[in-house]
C-alpha cells in the first residue's frame, strides 16, 4: 500500500537525519511508489532546507539555528555538529586542529566527560572552561600546530581506551581515502583507527573530494564524516555510497 505523501516525506526526512543520504531507487522500493513521486518529495524537502538533491538521491542539510552566513562561522558549525554526537559520560579523544578546537569549545556545556588529547590548544580550552577530566598524551611539542608528537605521544595512544575519536583531516575522497598533509597526524590517525573505536573525521568543506600528501586509510575507516553544507555534493554522494555517514553542519 502506498504511504500518504505527508507521512512519506516525514519518514524520508527522518532517514536523511539518520544516515545523511538517501537513494531514489531505495525510497521507491521502501514506499511502493513511483520515481517521480519520490523526486517531488526530495524537491519539497530541498525547498524546506532539509536536503540537497544530488545525482540519484539527496544528502541531508542541517543548518544551525542562527544560520550564520560568514565563512568564519564554518569551523564553529562543524565543531557544534561533532560535539552533538558525544554522549554523557563518554571518553573522547580530540586531535589537534582548528575544527577539533571548536569541538572542545562546544563541549563546554556537556555533562562530565573524559577528554584525551595531544593538542595544547584543546587541553587549555578543556582545562580553563570545563570540569571534564583531562588527559594529555605527552610527547614533544610541535609549536606550529601546538601538537604533541613522538614516542611518548605514541605510547599514550597505544594505551588509549575511548568511546569516540574525533580527528581533523586535510582530505577525504571516496576513491583516494582519508589523507592529511601532516605526517605526524597521519601516523597518529592510523594508530587510533586500529583501536576499533568510533571514528569521527572533521573535514573543511573545501577539502571534501581532495587528496592530501599522506595516506591514512580508506574512507570507510571513518564512521562519520562531519563537514559543512558548502561542500561539493558530488564527492559527498560518493562517500555516502561507500556506506559512510555524512553529517552536514
Amino acid at each position: 500500500m502506498t504511504t500518504p505523501t505527508p507521512q512519506r516525506r516525514a519518514e524520508i526526512a527522518r532517514l536523511l537525519a539518520q544516515s545523511g543520504a538517501v537513494r531514489v531507487a531505495d525510497l521507491v522500493a521502501r514506499f511502493h511508489t513511483s520515481e517521480p513521486a519520490i523526486r517531488r518529495d526530495l524537491e519539497w524537502l530541498e525547498g524546506q532546507g532539509l536536503a540537497r538533491r544530488v545525482r540519484g538521491g539527496a544528502v541531508a542539510i542541517r543548518p544551525p539555528v542562527d544560520a550564520p552566513s560568514s565563512p568564519d562561522a564554518i569551523p564553529v558549525r562543524i565543531g557544534r555538529a561533532a560535539a552533538g554526537l558525544v554522549g554523557a559520560g563518554e571518553t573522547v579523544f580530540l586531535g589537534p586542529g582548528p575544527l577539533t578546537l571548536e569541538v572542545a569549545r562546544a563541549l563546554t556545556g556537556h555533562s562530565p566527560l573524559t577528554v584525551v588529547t595531544n593538542s595544547l590548544a584543546v587541553a587549555r580550552q578543556i582545562a580553563d572552561h570545563t570540569l571534564h577530566t583531562l588527559i594529555l598524551t605527552g610527547g614533544q611539542l610541535e609549536r606550529g600546530e601546538g601538537e604533541l608528537t613522538g614516542h611518548l605521544a605514541r605510547m599514550g595512544v597505544e594505551a588509549l581506551r575511548a568511546d569516540r575519536i574525533i580527528l581533523e583531516l586535510g582530505g577525504v575522497d571516496a576513491a583516494e581515502g582519508l589523507t592529511d598533509d601532516r605526517l605526524s597526524q597521519a601516523e597518529l590517525a592510523q594508530m587510533l583507527f586500529r583501536r576499533g573505536m568510533q571514528v569521527v573525521v572533521l573535514v573543511p568543506p573545501e577539502r571534501v573530494g581532495r587528496v592530501a600528501a599522506a595516506y591514512i586509510g580508506p574512507a570507510t575507516d571513518a564512521d562519520v564524516i562531519v563537514t559543512a553544507r558548502e561542500a561539493d555534493s558530488a564527492p559527498l554522494w560518493d562517500l555516502a555510497e561507500c556506506g559512510v555517514r555524512i553529517l552536514l553542519a
